[in-house]
């Protein structure tokens, strides 16, 4: 069974949202504080995250941010803000989706299935046992300084930097690897956009331009100056490294 931890101090809200998804088959907890969320963030170790941004303690992109720093469990920010720039400062803050309060309980469960299942959740002890063999294996197939060693593990959903595990948002691994499978093809935004629709509701240039700047931050050595992900002036980006190597399959 799957476990949701709803963030939200409007009582009525909360228990509205937490008996419609018990009635989905998930296993739900209530928070109505910043604080009580992150710890049952802690405690219960959930699937998915609903977290509003107006809390009476902390700010919910506060909330979002320290949760981030610890751990990639999806995150979906209810809100009544829908001003495009609250969508992205939430979306640059960690969250995966955003929805904008009123919303249909029909779409709200939809969004949740998609991030859970995208999510691929997996314990973060096994993460850590196997990061360290995957990371040598990545080393060890790509020169060392080399602008091309960027890899996936899809057998984990692990991105590895010239060797080094890099953490990435679900969108941002998205993106990343269909630029890994398609090498110097380029893509517009909104061929870039199909690719995350579903489980990412910042479905807008501008959200694209934002995943790609935080990208560029990860596996550039200079994101001033992109040599992996390159901008198509007018249309979009493309991944220019060359294909080898750059999934790795790590089924036993």
């Amino acid at each position: 069974m799957y476990k949701v931890l709803v963030i939200e101090d409007d009582v009525m809200m909360s228990n509205m949202l937490s008996m419609y998804l018990s009635e989905e088959g998930y296993a739900v907890k209530q928070a109505y504080r910043g604080d009580e969320g992150l710890q049952l963030a802690c405690e219960f170790e959930p699937h998915l995250i609903l977290l509003d941004l107006m809390l009476p303690d902390m700010g919910g992109l506060e909330v979002c941010a320290q949760i981030r720093n610890v751990s990639q469990v999806p995150i979906m920010i209810l809100s009544m803000k829908s001003e495009v720039s609250d969508r992205v400062q939430a979306l640059k803050t960690g969250a995966d989706d955003y929805l904008c309060k009123p919303f249909s309980m029909h779409e709200l469960t939809a969004r949740v299935e998609a991030l859970i299942r995208r999510s691929q959740s997996s314990h973060t002890d096994a993460v850590a046992q196997t990061a360290s063999a995957v990371a040598q294996t990545a080393a060890a197939a790509a020169p060392a300084g080399s602008e091309e060693a960027i890899q996936l593990d899809v057998e984990r959903r692990l991105l590895l930097v010239r060797g080094q595990l890099v953490e990435t948002t679900f969108s941002e691994y998205e993106l990343m690897k269909l630029f890994l499978t398609h090498p110097g093809k380029v893509f517009s935004r909104e061929e870039l956009i199909n690719a995350i629709r579903g489980f990412d509701s910042f479905v807008t240039d501008r959200a694209i331009d934002v995943h790609i700047v935080n990208l560029r931050k990860k596996i550039e050595q200079n994101p001033k100056e992109p040599k992996l992900i390159r901008t198509v002036w007018g249309f979009g980006y493309k991944y220019t490294a060359m294909p080898n190597g750059n999934l790795l399959n790590t089924e036993r």
